[in-house]
């Protein structure tokens, strides 16, 4: 039997970066609050796509590296008007964010870091309730949770981008053996012929290969940077938070920035709308300038981009594959013991300092965590009485 398919009506590149601009400028509280706001734009109110299409494009994101919310904007673009509505939906709701962080890194040369310190400690809170609110979903019983702790553990003894690419393999090695009998939900699937699409696969997989081996053999840093942030945006599982690990490994250790300015940069991040990966750009900014952010921003997202069209094809085998759905239990919780992980280092050991910055973070939390709160006044809160810590 067939599954069912829904066509997708087509709109104007314009009126998708419209769209998606005004997404972008509203769309505060992370990636599942994003979610909510494109389903009643794109679903409710323009009725660009019934609930059903709506939840496929959600599954196979949420089954890809990256930022989902990211790539399913960069879906529903793709869905409207091709190629070139895909880049309009990612420049619509990516690039008030970017600006703004771009914007805070410029000026921020000039203002003292205790000044910020507010912004290094609620992240700490933010991190804290990413990794409550995960640790929940991903790893709520005794063998999901012992993946997460053996994660966690193993995080510390190998820091580097290639131990967490290791540790994420085999998680999700554990997961394919240890959750196979888990059945897939079945979900209607999204009608896209495969034509040339397997070639963006093909070309994901070859800059993931290559470009360590350019950046290698050139003495060109923004080759360097291209390379460190498309492989951030690559091997990222979970969500905008978990890639603060993977890019704290490149760009601290390497001296583009120092732990002071990565964790301000991160505080801030919290404080716009729009995807968390903009963080790139801050950081793009701080370490090569205005060169410098374009290339990390451009890099970071490239591999979504890559992802999404190269297997939306797929999708009705993906959703089938009980072993490959199995794997991501695995993990899924392995990325709870790599963001835990963080929480401590660099996040916690640069922002609490004092009793009082426990107390603040602690507030902060509570205000995130109890009160729902949105982000961007427990952030505008923590940086005032963080001035007068």
């Amino acid at each position: 039997m067939n599954p069912e398919k829904y066509i997708v009506q087509k709109h104007p590149i314009w009126e998708v970066w419209k769209t998606a601009a005004r997404l972008g400028l509203v769309s505060f509280g992370g990636p599942v609050a994003h979610l909510g706001y494109f389903r009643e734009e794109y679903v409710k109110r323009k009725q660009w796509m019934d609930e059903k299409t709506y939840a496929d494009l959600v599954a196979l994101c949420q089954l890809l590296p990256g930022p989902a919310s990211s790539q399913v904007g960069i879906g529903i673009g793709f869905l409207q008007a091709g190629m070139l509505g895909a880049i309009a939906a990612w420049i619509g709701f990516t690039l008030p964010s970017a600006l703004i962080l771009l914007l805070f890194a410029y000026f921020s040369k000039g203002i003292a870091i205790d000044w910020l310190h507010g912004l290094l400690v609620v992240a700490v809170a933010v991190v804290a309730h990413a990794v409550w609110g995960m640790a929940r979903a991903f790893a709520f019983d005794r063998s999901r949770a012992t993946i997460a702790v053996a994660a966690a553990i193993l995080s510390f003894l190998f820091p580097n981008a290639g131990g967490q690419v290791v540790i994420i393999i085999v998680a999700g090695m554990l997961g394919s053996l240890l959750y196979r009998s888990h059945s897939p939900t079945a979900v209607s699937s999204i009608s896209i012929s495969s034509g040339k699409k397997v070639s963006f696969l093909l070309i994901f997989f070859i800059l993931l290969g290559l470009l360590p081996l350019v950046a290698q053999l050139t003495s060109s840093p923004l080759v360097a940077l291209f390379d460190s942030f498309y492989r951030a945006g690559a091997l990222v599982f979970g969500g905008g938070h978990v890639v603060l690990p993977l890019l704290q490994a490149q760009v601290v250790t390497k001296g583009w920035v120092t732990n002071e300015q990565f964790l301000t940069g991160y505080g801030m991040a919290q404080a716009v709308p729009g995807p968390l990966f903009t963080f790139a750009t801050y950081l793009g900014m701080v370490s090569f300038g205005w060169k410098g952010a374009i290339v990390a921003t451009i890099a970071i997202f490239l591999p979504s981009f890559l992802l999404v069209i190269g297997t939306l094809p797929f999708w009705e085998w993906i959703r089938q594959h009980a072993r490959f759905q199995a794997a991501f239990h695995g993990i899924h919780a392995a990325v709870v013991g790599i963001l835990l992980a963080a929480l401590y280092h660099p996040v916690w050991t640069k922002a609490i300092q004092t009793p009082a910055d426990f107390c603040l973070a602690l507030a902060a939390f509570c205000l995130l965590a109890i009160w729902k709160c949105p982000p961007l006044l427990v952030v505008i809160v923590s940086a005032i009485i963080g001035a007068f810590i």
